[in-house]
């Protein structure tokens, strides 16, 4: 088993082993590596001690990044690389840090204290690749595995919980039944988390390839930072157009929304107020009147609890509210709401509205999916063409009524929006001398 490693990480070595010490790749580039893919940045290990390496690296720029720690971050060619001495680590009194680290010379107890079997490799060209508890058969057969005992890993660092569900939804690997059987044991311990950790973890987790099938199988865990979602799993809808209950429709429409965070959230929270909102006909049928509204509220709630930047929340928390609206497939239809929403979040909402039909019944899903083919093509040949569909795209402006005589007030925009509307519903064409004469007849309206 080769890993290629790159030119500066093998200089690296070199330089430690010429001076006497191993030095190894370590953790994820390995595991990246044996995946097929590129590694974001390669991480060194090595049995020489900060100052030992200080000595060996004399000439190259070294920043003491971590020197507590036993690392220190090499500088080749602009890149930085890290290197870090072998250690053990002491104490986790607070399930997220040590309390102290001891420097070692055994690079298996160095593996030893590491989360996943996957994580738990190192490679250089010398010795080939160490890994000492089955990582590479881990990594074959797809599996995310402790280092040693579970619960032991998970009351070290509680963040490894939700570590373990994101790389199983990242490389779409499945949670080994000790492991698995472990978070859930734990789960509690993501209190002691901090949100923005949790955030990071989750971001990328919603992003994975096998997200949808994480969330289906750990509701539980999610639920420990996002309690909101605690009645969904298991909920049932009671409603023709839906085929899952109200947490599995939410799993599925987020494995088959596309890879943005944006709407991926929007997925994991659009349906969050359903339980809340239900009520039964007299037929039995299952609705669940104003849960957008009420769902809307409930995300923008848990996105500032969990530190999400303004931005993604105020957009997360309109897609949430309109993620139901209906849109006809006609151009008036379309420019009005692209006027309201703007391109970008015209073309999400459409993303979201694909998700959540593709999670209901099929007879649903292909009558809407033809509907939303045909709106995607309207939207298309108008922002193509440049049709109006905004204040800003009118062939006369607020200098132009200025002109004619109207004040800076309410007015003025008033008559700008009846202009618009005339060009929308296509009773004027977007040509200024035309829309000129009728704003004359509107200023003293």
């Amino acid at each position: 088993m080769t890993v290629a490693l790159p030119d500066n990480v093998r200089q690296i070595i070199d330089i430690l082993a010429r001076r006497g010490y191993d030095g190894y790749a370590v953790g994820g580039c390995v595991r990246d590596s044996l995946l097929g893919k590129t590694p974001h940045d390669w991480d060194i290990c090595t049995p020489a001690t900060p100052e030992e390496m200080k000595a060996c690296f004399t000439g190259l720029r070294v920043i003491e990044t971590g020197v507590r720690h036993g690392t220190l971050t090499v500088m080749l060619d602009g890149t930085p690389y890290e290197v870090t001495t072998y250690r053990v680590d002491g104490d986790y009194r607070d399930h997220r840090h040590p309390e102290s680290v001891t420097f070692v010379r055994s690079l298996i107890d160095d593996l030893s204290r590491r989360d996943f079997t996957i994580n738990a490799m190192a490679y250089n060209d010398k010795e080939g690749l160490v890994d000492p508890f089955g990582g590479w058969e881990d990594l074959s057969a797809g599996l995310i595995r402790c280092v040693g005992n579970p619960d032991e890993r998970f009351d070290e660092d509680a963040l490894r919980i939700l570590r373990a569900l994101r790389f199983a939804s990242v490389f779409g690997f499945r949670i080994e039944p000790d492991t698995a059987a472990s978070l859930r044991r734990q789960k509690q311990l993501l209190c002691h988390i901090s949100a923005e950790r949790i955030n990071t973890e989750l971001s990328k987790l919603l992003c994975g390839d096998g997200a949808g099938e994480i969330l289906k199988n750990y509701p539980d865990i999610i639920a420990v930072f996002i309690p909101e979602i605690t009645p969904m799993p298991g909920f049932e809808q009671h409603n023709p157009y839906h085929r899952y209950d109200v947490w599995e429709h939410t799993a599925v429409s987020v494995q088959n929304a596309p890879r943005e965070l944006v709407l991926r959230l929007v997925m994991l929270l659009h349906d969050i107020a359903k339980p809340r909102c239900f009520t039964r006909d007299a037929n039995g049928a299952g609705h669940f009147y104003g849960h957008q509204a009420i769902g809307a509220k409930l995300a923008q709630r848990i996105l500032r609890r969990l530190k999400y930047d303004n931005r993604t929340v105020d957009t997360v928390t309109m897609l949430v509210r309109c993620h139901d609206v209906a849109i006809q497939p006609d151009a008036r239809a379309v420019k009005r709401l692209l006027g309201k929403l703007g391109p970008d979040n015209f073309k999400r909402l459409l993303a979201v509205k694909r998700a959540d039909f593709s999670a209901k019944s099929a007879d649903h899903c292909a009558r809407n999916i033809e509907k939303l083919d045909a709106i995607q093509g309207i939207l298309q040949r108008i922002l193509e063409e440049g049709q109006c569909f905004r204040v800003k795209d009118l062939a006369v402006n607020g200098s132009d009524l200025l002109a004619l005589g109207f004040s800076q007030d309410k007015k003025l925009g008033r008559a700008l929006e009846t202009l618009l509307e005339l060009v929308i519903s296509e009773q004027v064409p977007n040509d200024r001398a035309q829309l000129l004469k009728i704003a004359e007849t509107l200023k003293d309206a």
